[in-house]
């Protein structure tokens, strides 16, 4: 090959590569509005980020100050693309935005869930994977500004102007409002707006928390003695059962909807057999599609916790809670939570639990049935076994129902109460379940699988009430949140059930004023409250008084 033929040649790929590195440019920038959008008609746009960083690179002289340049903007833009692609997995499983500040435990709680759906290999590949493919797209989109900038240099004056030509392009088209796809503005900054987003976000957020603070100094019951307390429910075993991801769409608008109401009816007649009374309403819950320890923290603590920072904040304090306060009027206390397998600190410094329960400490030999380590029907077998079998003196628990959490999958099914043993019983059943990423390729088999699990822990609580008759056992049911929006649809409430159940009439008329709906299945006219409200209103149901107030509409 002549020397001439080698040189256009090689001309001809400089172009061909700087043209590649333009393109990988123009899609890095658009990528965060394009997962945002979740729309390919985003890419339809100019975007500002681009431009603006070749000009600084042009402007700069030394080749290792160009360099840190290009790899500070391909940092930028990557981060802009995952917190955009965590928004939207945020957004779609639990109802908000990523928090970069205070979001990381729910990351991590999320991995976990992904972890215990995948298997702990699959999960640390994928998490190297995505580690890796973010450090590969950082150098990619890097090189890629280094090559842009020198095609560029080369004819700097005509580079300079082309530059300076696309930036006030972009000003027109920004300040004119032009559309080149319906509803998608041709003048893009998505690096610049998450950041401006994020701004406003923490400074939002930097005033809730000051309001936050004087909630949290603001607690009528805090100096109550324990003689005036709760002397509504002497004498009783109280449990507060969280059925997870049990929220409005289960009873109310959706496709499983039927199948969870027709348990709930024929549940209502086996309690009403078994003398058996209950009153139900909806809380809204400060949660949504996952982080369940908000709700329980929120209902417990009479404050409004949506956040994990508001979470950190309140239990490193001493508000009080109704465990504590049932500790302080004479109860033991016991937190019963069989998806944890370690200590809980927080259980007992900030919830004042006596004792705590979970996977590994309540006799459980069977298999996991994915995220949920202990099925809920041995859970209650348990807990009576350890807590109420024998004479003891008046319990209070709070008990984390799992076997309904995300994915739903497999499930498992009710077996008789005398085969419970160690849980062996339970070994042949995951294997007929469906497997998560099987399940989770259609969305119609999810919804239809998060409403058997609704049936199921619902059909264990009253199988145990029914096999286990204690007239002096009184409960308060109710979800931590709605399940993600895959299944409670776009737009989903906050709103959860919550029943009280009692033999003890004494029991149920201390709440007569609260107009709740008798039985199990709440519907479209019964009383919503924020679940913060719940905790002061318990109090003073159950206080040193014959009766109740009204209590006001939220």
């Amino acid at each position: 090959m002549s020397g001439t033929g080698a040189r256009s040649m090689r001309s001809s790929r400089a172009v061909v590569l700087t043209a590649a590195a333009a393109a990988v440019l123009f899609v890095v920038a658009l990528a965060p509005g394009v997962i945002g959008a979740g729309s390919a008609r985003a890419l339809v746009r100019l975007p500002l980020e681009i431009p603006i960083a070749l000009i600084l690179l042009l402007v700069i002289r030394g080749r290792r100050a160009r360099r840190a340049v290009a790899t500070l903007v391909a940092l930028l833009l990557v981060l802009a693309i995952i917190d955009a692609a965590l928004d939207r997995v945020f957004a779609e499983t639990v109802g908000h935005a990523f928090d970069p500040v205070t979001g990381w435990p729910e990351l991590v709680s999320g991995y976990g869930v992904i972890r215990d759906s995948l298997g702990w290999i699959r999960a640390f590949v994928l998490l190297i994977l995505v580690a890796l493919a973010s450090a590969w797209a950082v150098v990619a989109v890097a090189a890629s500004l280094l090559r842009v900038a020198q095609a560029l240099s080369a004819r700097r004056s005509r580079g300079a102007a082309t530059l300076v030509a696309i930036t006030a392009s972009w000003l027109v088209l920004a300040l004119l409002g032009v559309q080149l796809a319906p509803g998608e503005p041709a003048a893009a900054a998505d690096a610049v707006d998450a950041v401006v987003d994020e701004t406003a976000r923490q400074i939002a957020a930097a005033n809730e928390n000051a309001a936050f603070e004087r909630a949290i100094a603001t607690d009528a019951f805090a100096g109550s003695p324990g003689s005036e307390l709760l002397t509504g429910l002497a004498g009783k075993d109280v449990v507060v059962a969280f059925i997870e991801s049990y929220g409005r769409s289960a009873v109310e608008g959706s496709s499983f909807s039927p199948g969870v109401n027709r348990v709930l009816t024929r549940g209502e007649a086996r309690l009403a057999a078994h003398g058996y009374a209950s009153r139900s309403a909806f809380l809204v819950s400060p949660a949504f599609g996952g982080m369940s320890w908000l709700a329980h923290s929120t209902l417990q603590s009479g404050l409004w916790i949506d956040s994990q920072q508001k979470y950190d904040r309140v239990t490193s304090g001493s508000r009080l809670t109704l465990s504590a306060a049932f500790g302080r009027a004479g109860w033991r206390t016991v937190s019963d939570v069989p998806s944890n397998t370690r200590d809980w600190p927080v259980g007992r410094d900030f919830y004042g639990f006596d004792a705590q329960l979970n996977a590994l400490n309540v006799g459980y030999r069977g298999p996991r049935f994915s995220y949920a380590q202990v099925p809920d029907q041995f859970t209650w077998a348990a807990f009576r076994r350890l807590e109420l079998a024998a004479p003891h003196r008046p319990v209070m628990a709070e008990i984390d129902f799992a076997s309904s959490h995300m994915p739903w999958t497999p499930l498992p099914s009710m077996v008789p109460w005398e085969s419970l043993g160690d849980g062996s019983v339970y070994a042949p059943q995951p294997g007929t379940g469906i497997a998560p990423m099987t399940a989770w390729e259609d969305p119609d088999l999810v919804r239809q699988l998060y409403g058997r699990s609704i049936e199921y822990s619902l059909n264990a609580l009253f199988s145990y009430l029914t096999a286990y008759d204690d007239p002096d056992l009184v409960l308060v049911v109710l979800g931590d949140h709605q399940p993600a929006p895959v299944v409670s649809g776009a737009g989903a409430s906050h709103d959860v059930p919550i029943s009280i159940i009692a033999k003890d009439p004494a029991v149920m008329n201390r709440i007569e004023g609260w107009r709740w709906q008798p039985g199990m299945r709440p519907d479209a006219a019964a009383p919503e409250w924020r679940m913060d409200r719940f905790r002061d209103r318990f109090l003073e149901a159950y206080g040193p008084r014959a009766s109740a107030p009204a209590a006001p509409a939220d």
